[in-house]
């Protein structure tokens, strides 16, 4: 809601200098979005994206969680100095690395609005998207729980665009969830869907499938990617693939175990 001004008593005298960069905007107890980033050792790209994310959000109404997961750089030092530019930042901190997984987790279950939108800290995903996978969501009915990002132009060396092909491919020929990215980071759903999911590491990846599992619907949107301008990555294409045989193994071993009611009716 937009307040009116009360109306001057006389010719307004020239604000000072000090007063003349507007105050932050205030943050509402009960937002429509929550923009939930997992970050480790990102002191290089993490302020500059929360930025970007509060630009790219600035019509709407929303807050930022970043979990910091045990860092050992300068990236929990700097998100905390942030804080006080942007008002609408939430900064929670794991006492001990716990993985990607576990900081989305820990940042939904944080998050205060019904839906979240995910984004990796590295700055890869472009926010300005973040926006529209957002709001398509809102205005979707309630069976639609997800809207995953599918990068176009991936700007990863050749080597890991060749692995995420052939993982993506199985993935999809196991699964049958109809998801050709599921490792982009950029993702807006239901909170209360992804509560509904069994939890285990690496679950990010999986969000289609588990969310299909539930009886929900999901749909995919294009997204842009950008190169990784500072750190290093946390996975290589070894550690990916070491991983995802027992999570694969395990996520069909769910979906056979699957017995949807299709829903319930209190009578």
């Amino acid at each position: 809601m937009i307040e009116k001004s009360p109306a001057p008593r006389r010719k307004a005298a020239a604000a000072p200098k000090a007063a003349a960069k507007a105050a932050p905007k205030a943050v509402s107890a009960t937002p429509d979005f929550s923009v939930v980033v997992p970050v480790f050792d990102e002191g290089g790209a993490a302020p500059a994206l929360a930025r970007e994310i509060a630009g790219a959000f600035k019509d709407t109404n929303f807050e930022m969680v970043f979990v910091n997961d045990a860092s050992r750089d300068n990236t929990l030092a700097l998100l905390t100095d942030l804080k006080a530019e942007l008002p609408m930042l939430r900064v929670l901190s794991h006492r001990k690395n716990a993985g990607q997984s576990r900081s989305i987790r820990t940042g939904i279950m944080a998050a205060r609005a019904p839906i979240v939108i995910t984004l990796d800290g590295d700055g890869q995903n472009d926010p300005a998207d973040a926006p529209r996978l957002a709001l398509a969501l809102q205005a979707a009915p309630d069976t639609l729980a997800m809207i995953g990002g599918e990068r176009v132009k991936r700007q990863d060396s050749a080597a890991k665009k060749i692995a995420s092909r052939f993982g993506n491919g199985v993935r999809n020929w196991l699964l049958k969830d109809g998801a050709t990215d599921t490792g982009c980071g950029l993702k807006a759903f239901r909170r209360e869907a992804f509560l509904h999911l069994p939890y285990f590491d690496h679950i990010h990846r999986y969000l289609p499938a588990l969310m299909i599992r539930e009886g929900y619907e999901i749909g995919f949107q294009p997204v842009n990617h950008r190169h990784r301008e500072t750190g290093v990555s946390k996975y290589t294409n070894f550690g990916r693939l070491k991983a995802s045989v027992s999570d694969l193994l395990g996520v069909m071993w769910l979906q056979s175990r699957a017995r949807n009611p299709g829903g319930a009716d209190e009578v």
